[in-house]
């Protein structure tokens, strides 16, 4: 069992680091499909990679209810760390989740399962952080929408292999809709809810 004195650190310092990481998603929201880098300023719990722990320090708090998929739920020390550093509570119900912590992208639920906002508050729909292998190797795709000058090209290894076929539920759904940030250890990309995905050749 993990105790407190057990839990990897948080930011060493906490206002730079946040403002950094913050920063960081913030360009990568506003140019969908552009690895922004995230310099990693903290210790992270098993199943977590480093932009992802640096992302729960930045966002998190204690109005976030987080849904944690299996491989993080059954993780004491992620849990643990979770509710020491960031206060955030977690969720049974992922319908109610602010955000979603992705470590297993092959056993992602269906999109369904997560909220979509509602019409008079699209906000209010849960942000998936998506941990992957790779955001500079793999498939290539082609991103095209607000913040892209024409097209982008984006190579990622991905799982669930057909996200972005998920992802095409957005487009029905706007101005509700899902956000994705997929991280790949201090890499991050963002896929908003107005970014149209295809492959590359499809």
């Amino acid at each position: 069992m993990t105790t407190i004195a057990e839990l990897p650190p948080g930011f060493a310092d906490k206002v730079l680091s946040a403002q950094s990481t913050f920063r960081s998603v913030m360009d990568a929201m506003a140019r969908p499909g552009s690895v922004q880098r995230i310099v990693p300023g903290a210790g992270t719990p098993e199943t977590m990679m480093r932009g992802t722990a640096a992302i729960a320090l930045t966002l998190f708090d204690h109005d976030t209810p987080l849904w944690l998929d299996s491989r993080m739920a059954e993780s004491s020390g992620v849990v643990k760390w979770l509710k020491f550093h960031t206060g955030a509570p977690v969720v049974q119900n992922s319908s109610v989740a602010s955000f979603a912590l992705i470590s297993d992208g092959g056993a992602l639920p269906p999109l369904e399962r997560f909220a979509f906002g509602t019409s008079e508050y699209p906000d209010r729909s849960t942000t998936l952080i998506l941990q992957v292998e790779r955001l500079d190797a793999g498939r290539s795709f082609e991103l095209r929408g607000p913040g892209i000058d024409g097209a982008a090209t984006l190579q990622a290894a991905i799982e669930p292999f057909d996200l972005f076929e998920r992802l095409h539920v957005n487009e029905a759904l706007f101005p509700r809709g899902i956000d994705v940030v997929l991280v790949a250890d201090d890499a991050v990309v963002a896929i908003p809810r107005t970014t149209r995905v295809m492959s590359k050749g499809s």
